[in-house]
């Protein structure tokens, strides 16, 4: 953990620029595409995101089609029963709490169906510029281990552990940088760690075979 400061300094340097991924106009829309992402690509969510969202425009689309067809239109994102039925369900709390809009509290978004911190997390920054914690996904769960950033393998605890070394204003934006980072070179299965600009600081350098 001593070198923490400095592997935040020279991810911010290599990846100066980052932004989410995902395609979305509005926070509707991220929300939905952030379940979807779960066990995919962005780019395959983009693709579907493309159709879906000029189908679907307000809860009430998504709460009023019948299951069956969302499953159909989001097939390809994999575990599509399961993501129907909780976007279907989480519209359905959204007309009815919510006035039919995302809310915009960690509190809140935690109590709709199939969404974690994570998913809060993504949509409160990137959707309404609050910054509450960190999003951890598997890039960043894989890539903060290597680094020795955090030792936990339960998601809410690595949040935790990152929160306490990163500055909180590049919380948000830390968490893509180890998301491009564990794309372009932290890869699950082969790491480039002779390309890596962290091989000096990383403890796991080297040690994949």
């Amino acid at each position: 953990m001593d070198n923490a400061g400095e592997i935040i300094a020279l991810l911010k340097k290599e990846y100066p620029d980052v932004k989410i991924a995902l395609d979305f106009s509005n926070p509707l829309e991220l929300l939905v595409a952030t379940i979807l992402s779960a066990q995919s690509t962005d780019k395959q969510i983009n693709k579907v995101t493309k159709t879906l969202f000029t189908k679907y425009r307000t809860p009430q689309d998504y709460m009023n089609a019948p299951q069956e067809e969302l499953e159909k239109d989001i097939y390809s994102t994999g575990f599509y029963r399961n993501k129907a039925k909780n976007i279907k369900k989480l519209c359905e709390i959204l007309v009815e709490n919510f006035n039919s809009k995302v809310p915009d509290t960690m509190e809140d978004l935690i109590t709709l169906p199939g969404v974690a911190r994570k998913t809060a997390n993504i949509v409160l920054s990137s959707a309404f510029g609050k910054i509450e914690g960190i999003a951890v996904d598997t890039h960043v769960k894989r890539v903060s281990a290597r680094l020795g950033l955090s030792a936990n393998t339960d998601q809410d605890k690595i949040e935790k552990d990152l929160m306490k070394i990163v500055p909180k204003n590049e919380w948000d934006v830390f968490a893509l940088r180890l998301i491009q980072h564990g794309r372009q070179v932290c890869d699950a299965k082969k790491p480039k760690c002779e390309i890596c600009f962290l091989n000096k600081v990383c403890p796991s350098a080297f040690t994949f075979g």
